[in-house]
C-alpha cells in the first residue's frame, strides 16, 4: 500500500476511534469491570463484532458515492431523512452533555479550574463547551484531524502501559465474603443495555464516519480507493474495540471485589480512573496519565460537537433547501456555526437539569442510542446494496451474514428493554 496515498486517507477512522474511546470506554467499560469482573468481556466482544458492519458501511458508502450516509437516507425517502433528523434532535443534547460532564471532570482533576470561580459550580462544564465551540468555530477540519491524531496516540500508549503493568502486578485482593453481583436482575440488565448502547459508540454516529470521510476527500483533494478507506476505518475501529477490553480489565483488576465503588459524580469518577493508572504505574505518572486522559476526553468532546454540528448542517440542507430557497445551501458555514451554538446551549441546560445525577445521564444517553440502533442498522445495510452503490463496492457474503445477525441482535435487545421497562 502506497504510504503517501495512505497518509492522505488516514484520519476519519482515527477520529472515530478517538470519539469512541470516551464515555463508552473510560466510564462504561471500567464500570463493567469494576462491578461485574470479567463477566462482560464476551458482551463487549460480541457487541463490537455485530455492530461493526453498520459503522463500516459509513466509510464504504462515502468512498463509493462521494456523499454521506445522510444523503443516502434522503435517497431512501424523505421520511427516512426526517426520522434521522428527529432522532438526532432527541438524543444529541443528552449525548453531548454526558461527554462534556466526563470531560469537565478530567479537566477539573488536572487543572482545578473550579477554584477559579468557586461560586459558579458548573464553570468546568461551561469551559468545556467554550473550548469545544472555539476550536471548531475558528478552526477547520484539518485542525481537528491533527489534534485527534496526537491525543489519540497519547491515550493509546498510556493505556497499553497501564494495562501491561496491571497484568504483571496481578488482581487486587478481594474483601472477605465478597459476593459477585447478579447481572440478570433489573439493575444488571439495564446496565448491560446501556453498555451495549455505546459500545464502541452509538450506532447513529455511523453517519459521522461518512461525513468525515467526505470532508477528508475535500481537504486533501484525493479520493482513496475503497481498500485504503476501509483500512483507515478498520484500524480505528479495532483499536477502539481492543481498548474497551483493556479498560474493563483495569476495572476488574483494581476495583472488583475490593469493596471500593466508583463515584457517581463526574469529578470523583475522573479521580478514580486516574488512580487506576497511578496505583499500578506509580505516583510519578500522575501528570502524564491525567493529561492523556483529559486529552482523549477533550478529543471526544470535539468529535461529538463536530459530528452533531455536521449532521445538523447536512440534514438542514437536505430537508429545507429547494429551488426557491437555495440560500440555505449557500450558507453552509453559517448553518454549521449555528448548529454548534444550539448544541452548546441545549447540552448545557441538560447538565443543569441533571446536575448531581452523572450516572443517570450516562445511562439515559446510552439507552436512547441503543433503542434507535435497529433503525439505523437497517438503513445503513440497505444503502450498501447494488441499488445504491456499484456491485464492486457492495459487502461480501460474510459481511452480509454478520449484518443480518446484528440486526436481529439489536432489535431483540431493544424489544427486551422495552419489555422490562414498561411491561414487566
Amino acid at each position: 500500500m502506497n504510504w503517501n496515498k495512505l497518509r492522505k486517507t488516514l484520519g476519519p477512522g482515527i477520529l472515530f476511534a478517538s470519539t469512541a474511546i470516551g464515555v463508552s470506554h473510560l466510564v462504561q467499560s471500567t464500570r463493567a469491570g469494576a462491578n461485574y469482573g470479567f463477566t462482560l468481556i464476551i458482551v463487549i466482544i460480541i457487541t463490537n463484532i455485530l455492530k461493526f458492519p453498520f459503522f463500516e458501511y459509513g466509510a464504504r458508502y462515502a468512498n463509493a458515492t462521494g456523499e454521506s450516509l445522510i444523503d443516502g437516507y434522503k435517497r431512501l425517502g424523505k421520511f427516512a431523512l426526517w426520522i434521522y433528523f428527529l432522532v438526532t434532535i432527541s438524543s444529541m443534547f443528552f449525548v453531548t452533555a454526558a461527554v462534556s460532564l466526563v470531560t469537565a471532570g478530567f479537566m477539573d482533576n488536572l487543572f482545578e479550574v473550579s477554584t477559579l470561580w468557586p461560586s459558579f459550580k458548573l464553570f468546568p462544564i461551561a469551559l468545556v463547551f467554550l473550548v469545544s465551540y472555539g476550536v471548531l468555530a475558528f478552526g477547520k477540519f484539518n485542525v481537528l484531524d491533527n489534534i485527534i491524531k496526537i491525543i489519540g496516540m497519547l491515550l493509546f500508549v498510556s493505556t497499553i502501559i497501564a494495562f501491561v503493568m496491571t497484568l504483571s502486578k496481578g488482581q487486587a485482593t478481594q474483601v472477605k465474603g465478597f459476593v459477585s453481583p447478579y447481572i440478570f436482575d433489573d439493575t444488571g440488565i439495564l446496565f448491560l443495555i446501556a453498555l451495549m448502547g455505546w459500545m464502541p459508540t452509538a450506532l447513529d454516529l455511523s453517519t459521522w464516519i461518512s461525513l468525515w470521510a467526505v470532508e477528508k476527500i475535500k481537504s486533501t483533494k484525493y479520493h482513496p480507493t475503497l481498500k485504503e478507506t476501509l483500512f483507515d476505518f478498520n484500524l480505528g475501529y479495532w483499536i477502539s474495540a481492543f481498548l474497551a477490553i483493556c479498560f474493563l480489565i483495569l476495572g476488574a483488576y483494581l476495583v472488583y471485589g475490593t469493596g471500593k465503588t466508583l463515584p457517581k459524580d463526574s469529578v470523583g469518577f475522573a479521580g478514580d480512573i486516574i488512580e487506576l493508572y497511578t496505583t499500578t504505574i506509580g505516583s510519578w505518572s500522575y501528570l502524564i496519565i491525567a493529561i492523556s486522559s483529559f486529552s482523549i476526553m477533550l478529543g471526544t468532546s470535539l468529535g461529538v460537537f463536530d459530528g452533531y454540528a455536521r449532521t445538523l448542517q447536512q440534514t438542514t440542507k437536505l430537508i429545507f433547501s429547494s429551488e426557491t430557497n437555495n440560500n440555505i445551501v449557500q450558507k453552509t458555514r453559517q448553518i454549521y456555526l449555528s448548529s454548534l451554538l444550539i448544541l452548546a446551549i441545549g447540552s448545557f441546560l441538560i447538565t443543569v437539569f441533571f446536575r448531581g445525577q452523572f450516572k443517570v445521564l450516562i445511562d439515559l444517553a446510552t439507552t436512547i442510542s441503543f433503542l434507535i440502533a435497529p433503525l439505523i442498522a437497517l438503513a445503513n445495510f440497505k444503502l450498501v446494496s447494488k441499488k445504491y452503490i456499484s456491485e464492486e463496492a457492495t459487502p461480501k457474503p460474510f459481511m452480509k451474514l454478520i449484518s443480518y445477525l446484528g440486526i436481529v441482535f439489536l432489535t431483540g435487545f431493544a424489544l427486551f428493554y422495552l419489555y422490562i421497562k414498561f411491561l414487566k
